[in-house]
């Protein structure tokens, strides 16, 4: 099917109609016949402090675009922010949220004869979402990030985050704190706009966009209130009109070797652990045949980790970029990433590492090499067991090497906010695996983010000592020994829905497994009578996605 043919907007007797609604804006035959049209999918609003700065970033890139000979036209997309969302049942919508960005963009591109499309998001769920539409639109296309937030002020040894406050009310629960000092990380915690300060998912996926080729070398990672932000707009807009006369796609660039690279340069810096979620359904979109579960299994054992950031440890975001970002730890990997992949900039990726040029000195207490790795093995792993047969996700390298290896007794809990209570009431002790269930994509629904249970047990200083594994998910700002995306998950009957309070449960990163010391048997009579727990899913959107959606071992797609 042919979605569009070059010189739609020229002008002929045919194209009359539709130049009219364009002239109708003011466009004029210039910019309508013989330039390039090219969206701007732009996800500004002022909700989201990822977003806040999208409005400037879009002008940028249309003086890139007019600049290279084409015509600018924009158009809005929705964009959440997990952060606003984390509260009521907002996030239960968070991940949903994904597939509408997705197939919003697809339809106003679709409709408007296009010949390209730049991306702009920052957040968890619109940068993959819009990396799934370029790549089942495939129409050239170049994702632009906002970029990260700059630090907060310093609290507990390091610069304070929008989760910080989140480890405070642990803090303050086991008084550790006072109740000003509380109140003073409201104002001082997050100083400006952009996405997360540290690397969780919004960070990750620019990073994971910028390593696949979809945005330009060194353009992941700049801050939103740098000046240089808005120059790498301006060079996104000038690129995507060579893309567009190039006739270079979203599919010549995410292949299965670049999707590989995604994955071995989430693994090197130990991005989030919805990367996994996320580059499993941007595969899909892409027509690739692979199993990226798999592929980051594989990848774990062979990449090491080179790159620590928060919540890794101290440093920023805004640190990691002056340390040479993206574009440092590819070149650092070496012949571990395939650099003869084709990119957005209408080169190899080996031609974009050779001639980028580093603003600011290397930080080896940052960026390492891997002669002189944090870990030999990658900071995300793949988990297998009887607990979880179709695969679960944890991230070593958010926590020290001895909670590798963890057994305990299962708390188990119907729900976040049960879990939640039960740790602030001080009614968890050291040694308990916390199980919070039918969290998943089905079960939440949505497949809410667990990550305050986990926060408050760091703040109360129980986060060494206790385990979390659920079949939801978590924020990439968690660190302590944690366990998300339990497949199948226990609103599908999988055997997470069969555990008891008091089961052993054992967690085996190095193996690559988790179990619960239970025979297949004893599970499958457990399983023989369960029915889920009933939920008051509102009309809408969601009854559809609960429907529709898959695991996450599957990447939580629609089918």
């Amino acid at each position: 099917m042919k979605f569009r043919s070059e010189g739609t907007l020229k002008k002929t007797p045919e194209n009359a109609a539709v130049r009219c609604c364009f002239k109708a804006m003011g466009y004029t035959d210039y910019e309508l016949d013989s330039r390039p049209v090219i969206g701007i999918a732009n996800s500004w609003n002022t909700i989201v402090p990822g977003h806040y700065n999208l409005k400037d970033v879009a002008e940028h890139v249309k003086k890139g675009i007019y600049s290279n000979g084409g015509t600018a036209v924009e158009f809005g997309v929705i964009a959440g922010c997990d952060g606003v969302a984390d509260w009521d049942n907002g996030m239960n919508f968070v991940l949903p949220s994904r597939e509408v960005i997705c197939d919003s963009v697809e339809l106003q591109v679709r409709m408007s004869h296009l010949d390209a499309v730049v991306l702009l998001g920052s957040c968890d769920k619109i940068v993959p979402g819009m990396l799934m539409a370029a790549a089942r639109l495939n129409i050239p296309a170049i994702l632009l990030n906002g970029g990260p937030m700059l630090g907060g002020a310093e609290f507990d040894g390091r610069q304070s985050d929008q989760t910080t406050p989140d480890e405070a009310v642990g803090m303050l629960a086991s008084g550790k704190i006072s109740e000003q000092e509380f109140m003073n990380l409201e104002e001082t915690s997050v100083p400006g706009c952009g996405s997360c300060a540290y690397l969780g998912t919004a960070n990750s996926m620019g990073c994971v966009a910028e390593a696949l080729g979809m945005s330009l070398t060194g353009s992941a990672l700049i801050p939103a209130v740098y000046a240089e932000r808005l120059r790498a707009a301006f060079e996104t807009g000038r690129a995507v009109c060579d893309l567009a006369r190039k006739g270079i796609r979203p599919r010549d660039i995410i292949t299965k070797r670049s999707v590989r690279n995604a994955i071995k340069t989430v693994n090197a810096v130990s991005a989030s652990t919805n990367t996994v979620l996320h580059l499993s359904a941007i595969a899909k979109e892409a027509g690739l045949d692979m199993d990226v579960v798999r592929e980051f299994k594989n990848a774990g054992k062979e990449t090491p980790h080179i790159a620590k950031v928060n919540p890794s440890s101290k440093w920023t975001m805004e640190d990691f970029y002056k340390a040479g970002g993206i574009p440092r730890v590819m070149t650092n990997l070496g012949d571990i990433i395939d650099t003869g992949v084709m990119t957005c900039s209408g080169k190899t990726l080996g031609e974009n590492l050779a001639s980028y040029r580093y603003l600011y000195p290397e930080n080896r207490d940052i960026i390492r090499t891997p002669d002189a790795p944090f870990s030999e093995f990658g900071g995300i792993a793949v988990l297998e067991g009887n607990l979880a047969p179709d695969t679960a996700i944890t991230k070593p390298g958010a926590y020290s090497e001895k909670l590798r290896y963890f057994k305990g007794r299962a708390r188990v809990f119907d729900g976040e906010e049960a879990a939640n209570k039960a740790i602030l009431d001080g009614n968890i002790d050291p040694g308990d695996v916390i199980v919070i269930r039918y969290e998943g994509p089905k079960g939440g629904p949505g497949m809410r983010e667990m990550y305050h249970a986990m926060k408050y047990l760091y703040g109360m200083g129980m986060g060494e000592v206790t385990a979390l594994i659920t079949d939801g998910r978590f924020s990439g700002t968690n660190n302590g020994c944690f366990v998300g995306h339990i497949s199948p998950e226990a609103a599908e009957g999988g055997p997470i829905a069969a555990v008891r309070d008091g089961d052993e449960i054992e967690i085996d990163v190095n193996a690559g497994k988790i179990s619960v010391n239970l025979s297949d048997e004893e599970i499958r009579n457990r399983l023989k009578d369960w029915t889920p727990p009933e939920k008051n899913i509102p009309d809408g959107y969601l009854k559809r996605y609960v429907r529709l959606v898959t695991s996450a071992g599957k990447g939580a797609v629609l089918e």
